[in-house]
């Protein structure tokens, strides 16, 4: 589910090192970004996040029908403003997972997707993207969270096995899910905080960005 872009090698840090992974929900205003960032995946990390080596304009038309209403998407955000790590949570009628239909018995289930660019390997984003996905269900009154892959998926098979989720393997595929406790308290606001710290980080790095840009096109810099 990931490979590729630059600089050092996100393993290469000391954890000390290692950046905090701010998660943010997306909306309809990073759609273009969503679409950068599943184009950027190479055949072998398409093939991980959607279980196919999907074109070009079957990703484009994915990306297009993603409903924000509906479901609810994540993204990790660099410091260029690129996505680098994608969470997509659909919610589904219980009826339409065979596989947790009689482990709920709530009305919707939700399914985890999760995608991360090779230049964010290392650090922990597609974990971070489960937690929060997580943390989001039990707020959502869903207590049953489903991931679908294939079974050679190891990035998926150890975020599953880290949070424990039960899995079964078949054919290739593998399907895993975990039992949620519901929500408290203490789930809406860590739910809340991580949210308002994440929008924070946001706004940060788009201002500097901003303030590079201006800075750029100073005349002094006109010619270089």
């Amino acid at each position: 589910m990931r490979r590729g872009e630059n600089a050092m090698n996100a393993d290469e840090l000391h954890p000390a090192e290692k950046p905090s992974v701010r998660v943010k929900e997306l909306s309809e205003r990073d759609r273009r970004r969503l679409l950068k960032h599943f184009l950027a995946l190479d055949d072998g990390d398409r093939l991980l996040r959607f279980g196919s080596v999907l074109p070009d304009d079957l990703i484009t038309g994915y990306v297009q029908r993603l409903d924000f209403s509906r479901d609810t998407v994540f993204g990790v955000y660099n410091s260029k403003l690129a996505l680098v790590g994608v969470g997509h949570l659909a919610f589904l009628p219980r009826e339409d997972v065979p596989a947790v239909s009689d482990a709920t018995v709530k009305s919707r289930a939700a399914e985890f997707g999760v995608s991360v660019s090779a230049s964010a390997r290392g650090l922990g984003i597609g974990s971070r993207l489960f937690e929060r996905a997580a943390i989001h269900c039990r707020n959502e009154d869903v207590d049953t969270l489903y991931m679908h892959c294939l079974s050679s998926n190891q990035t998926m098979m150890h975020i599953a096995r880290k949070a424990g989720m039960e899995i079964h393997r078949e054919y290739g595929e593998a399907d895993a899910f975990l039992k949620l406790p519901p929500a408290d308290p203490r789930s809406v606001l860590r739910e809340a905080v991580e949210e308002q710290v994440a929008a924070f980080d946001y706004r940060l790095k788009a201002n500097a960005k901003a303030a590079v840009k201006w800075w750029k096109r100073l005349p002094r810099f006109r010619g270089k």
